[in-house]
């Protein structure tokens, strides 16, 4: 029998201390070591991850293009990078109640009739599973489900049946008898997850994984758990309203930061085929402080609403409130349009929203905001169907942004008139229909709102 010893795990990072400390020598995180028994485990649990092959040249070695098998619902393949790859382990998070369950059980409804699935829930008995099918209509005829939350008869059942693809709802009710910590422990979270990877590797099982995520909105457990799948998925948007959003993280097998938008309806999730439209808030007239940017999620173009109040403050501390946007980036414009541009905004309140819960990460957006900000201190509207894109930088300078003539061709395409962008991205040929107005520095923002005025 092996003797059991006890390890303070960290969950931040996983990294195991033989004490207890109030911070963790690895990640410096605070409070964040937790007892945990372990039994010393056997010396061949992972023998057939460690094979030893021998060194070859990478010239040699024939690589194949992987092959896709489409889950069936549009959106969900695009964020995956075409469809899901045997031996692939993904791992998907968000927020409770917004839709993840959902949305796997419909993807298993559709791969079942190209072959086996199995649906593994641990958080749920088999009649409500089978209840929120019939909510959604989905047909179970070739799903196979299992109740169960043991390591060990997971892995027995996904050996005996060999499915196509494999869902376990979730990662974190998982627990293997060879350990005694409770589950949803870091020791239990990060053994199951190497065993299921394993178990997916050598049969090609495509398995994927739901995970839980903590107040902060990362996913919950020790940090190896996103790096040792291929490809990390998280739900995005507010459970109040009825659009979702998920974005890939990693892919090994395809482009990162690639959104796919759905519409969560009563009979589940449906994909939005012009996620643009959502994004772009219907106004009944001009409003001031209102600007449309062209951003590029993955390979996908979209053009996003950005929305500014600047309002007197009334209080000592003028606020600073960023939703969608980056808040740092938001002081660092502020600071960049009193230097270079005589906007001073120490005496007032600065609100910027994205509109329609997207969260916008690249600096292209600086321009958006920047005319937005503009636009609501003048109490002005900007000239009807304008939109713009570019990083603005701390010596006022404009720059370029990637794929500017996808960002232009989607405006142009959805009806914009004019286009406010750095002069590197000015395309060498004409786009009908969109004239584009080229600036080099922050200066040239206002030369252009009082031509338009």
């Amino acid at each position: 029998m092996a003797k059991a010893k006890t390890l303070f795990l960290c969950t931040e990072c996983g990294a195991a201390c033989a004490k207890w400390e109030g911070r963790c020598p690895h990640c410096g995180a605070w409070n964040t070591l937790q007892e945990t028994r372990e039994s010393a485990a056997p010396s061949h649990r992972f023998a057939p991850l460690a094979g030893s092959t021998p060194v070859r040249r990478l010239a040699d070695i024939e690589a194949h293009e992987q092959i896709r098998n489409p889950s069936g619902i549009e959106e969900f393949d695009r964020v995956l990078g075409g469809g899901l790859v045997a031996g692939a382990v993904v791992l998907i998070g968000g927020d409770p109640g917004i839709g993840k369950s959902t949305l796997l059980l419909q993807a298993l409804a559709s791969l079942s009739e190209r072959g086996p699935v199995l649906y593994v829930t641990g958080e749920e008995s088999a009649e409500q599973v089978a209840l929120r099918a019939q909510r959604l209509g989905v047909s179970g005829d070739g799903v196979d489900l299992l109740a169960e939350i043991r390591l060990e008869q997971i892995i027995d059942a996904l050996t005996q049946r060999q499915p196509g693809v494999a869902v376990i709802d979730s990662i974190q009710t998982v627990y293997s008898s060879e350990l005694t910590a409770a589950p949803g422990s870091v020791s239990q979270v990060r053994e199951c997850a190497a065993q299921l990877t394993r178990i997916a590797k050598q049969t090609g099982i495509t398995l994927i994984m739901i995970g839980h995520v903590t107040k902060d909105g990362a996913l919950a457990g020790p940090r190896v758990l996103e790096h040792i799948v291929d490809t990390v998925l998280y739900f995005e948007g507010d459970t109040h309203t009825s659009f979702r959003l998920v974005r890939a993280v990693k892919n090994r097998f395809g482009a990162v930061n690639e959104l796919g938008v759905f519409a969560m309806t009563d009979r589940g999730l449906r994909g939005v085929s012009n996620p643009s439209a959502l994004f772009l808030a219907g106004h009944s007239k001009d409003v001031a402080g209102s600007c449309v940017m062209a951003t590029q999620e993955g390979t996908r173009p979209l053009m996003v609403e950005v929305q500014a109040l600047v309002d007197t403050a009334h209080v000592p501390n003028p606020r600073r409130l960023s939703v969608g946007l980056e808040s740092s980036r938001l002081a660092m414009l502020l600071a960049v349009l009193h230097r270079h541009a005589g906007i001073a905004t120490y005496d007032q309140d600065v609100f910027v929203n994205a509109v329609g819960g997207v969260r916008i990460m690249e600096p292209a957006a600086d321009l958006a905001v920047a005319l937005a900000m503009i636009s609501s201190m003048r109490d002005r509207p900007l000239p009807p169907r304008l939109c713009a894109f570019g990083e603005i930088g701390l010596a006022g300078e404009i720059r370029p942004a990637p794929r500017g003539q996808e960002r232009l061709r989607e405006a142009a395409k959805l009806g914009f008139e004019c286009a406010v962008i750095p002069r590197a991205n000015v395309p060498r040929q004409p786009i009908e229909g969109l004239q584009v107005h080229a600036v080099d520095r922050i200066e040239d923002i206002l030369a252009v709102l009082n031509e338009s005025a």
